[in-house]
């Protein structure tokens, strides 16, 4: 099992059980200055149509865009998106997105924060010249309210699809004299990558500080799977499928977890759905009818899902799941800390779902690491992870044909 590795930076969390082998990304705090992999606190890989890797990180105050084309054992010199140093959003869910189109042109999405508040605004970006140079930053909405945890996907038509955790109906909902939670799940579209189309509402009164997993149920079908506010203040996962590109269609529970909680969870799902159509998604709750992270299955389009599987050893505090669905298998990933060393565990199912594999552990580090990420060309599933000690992992861990 081939992988390449380089040096990084840390982090730790305010959840201190389940998040203090993740890494801080907070520039201030990273002690890393420079725009550089060996500074990069948080990763994200993505193939490109010509099968290079592209990796977009934060590193030393910015986001900047690599590329390998040998499967991440070389990267070029790391190109900055933006021409100066923002505050970027550092938290832990928060990470820079990329998408290659077709053309070849990279988009690139990130989040920084407006104030001290954790209020935040959502970026957008593209290279035209092969990640030689990027256009202007521009804001992916006009609202100067509160964006962030923005998620892209691309349809097959080279649509690129943008959802987001947006706070601008707080303020008129309270001067009515009426009572609102959270954020709401506002979502654009474009035909580019450089201009959006007018923000529209998915669904108001969501959870405010989670990420969103964003994925295509066929051309023109986006599913956005969230951890909603049900009533009595219960954040549990909801997920949505659209009709079409402008249209949100019913929101769906995933799973009644019943976790009461008025904070922030500070972990979100993930979902991948398979060229069969089976909704694969995966999540954490500390609910009072199961805690830890869990898998299930839809195969009605999320009307409805399996009974939750339970993900890990819940003596050694599992955290940040990732599903990917491939034509041939489903993948599981996820970070274990027994309190000495972080492991990155997987299972592996190849009945769409149904029956898992036995847990195995892929990678290990004994400082701070990133969330681990799963990607595919097509042929073979990678497991990217960013490390603190041990640098950057990238190495095949399936087979995605």
């Amino acid at each position: 099992m081939k992988k390449w590795i380089a040096p990084a930076a840390a982090l730790m969390l305010w959840q201190a059980p389940v998040l203090a082998h993740d890494m801080r990304s907070h520039a201030g705090e990273a002690g890393c200055a420079e725009v550089t992999l060996a500074c990069a606190t948080k990763v994200t890989p993505a193939f490109g149509p010509d099968g290079k890797l592209w990796i977009a990180m934060l590193a030393g105050g910015n986001v900047a865009v690599a590329a390998s084309t040998d499967g991440g054992r070389n990267f070029t010199k790391p190109v900055a998106v933006t021409d100066q140093k923002l505050d970027m959003d550092w938290g832990p869910d928060a990470r820079p997105k990329i998408v290659i189109d077709k053309h070849g042109d990279l988009i690139v999405a990130f989040s920084t924060f407006r104030d001290k508040a954790f209020n935040g605004e959502v970026f957008t970006t593209r290279s035209t010249d092969g990640g030689a140079s990027f256009a202007p930053i521009r804001p992916i909405t006009p609202s100067n309210i509160s964006q962030r945890f923005e998620a892209l996907a691309l349809d097959t038509d080279g649509t690129v699809f943008a959802a987001w955790l947006d706070k601008r109906n707080r303020a008129p909902a309270k001067k009515k004299g009426e009572a609102y939670d959270g954020a709401a799940l506002f979502f654009a579209t474009s035909k580019d990558g450089a201009v959006y189309s007018q923000a529209q509402l998915a669904h108001d009164n969501t959870c405010e500080c989670c990420r969103l997993g964003v994925a295509f149920a066929g051309h023109g079908h986006p599913v956005v799977i969230f951890r909603n506010i049900f009533n009595g203040g219960v954040r549990d996962h909801a997920i949505v499928t659209f009709s079409d590109l402008n249209t949100p269609g019913q929101i769906h529970r995933v799973s009644n977890d019943d976790w009461k909680v008025n904070a922030c969870p500070h972990q979100g799902p993930s979902l991948s759905i398979a060229p069969g159509g089976t909704y694969h998604a995966t999540w954490y709750t500390n609910g009072k009818n199961r805690q830890g992270l869990f898998y299930a299955r839809s195969t009605d389009g999320g009307a409805t899902f399996s009974d939750p599987v339970a993900i890990g050893d819940s003596a050694h505090n599992p955290a940040r799941a990732f599903v990917l669905a491939t034509a041939k298998d489903t993948y599981l990933a996820w970070k274990e800390f027994d309190g000495e060393k972080t492991t990155v565990r997987m299972m592996q199912s190849a009945d769409d779902g149904k029956t898992w594999s036995e847990p195995k552990t892929v990678a290990a580090t004994a400082d701070s690491s990133d969330h681990p990420l799963l990607v595919s060309d097509g042929h073979t599933v990678f497991l990217s992870w960013m490390t603190k000690k041990d640098g950057y992992h990238f190495q095949p861990v399936g087979q995605g044909t």
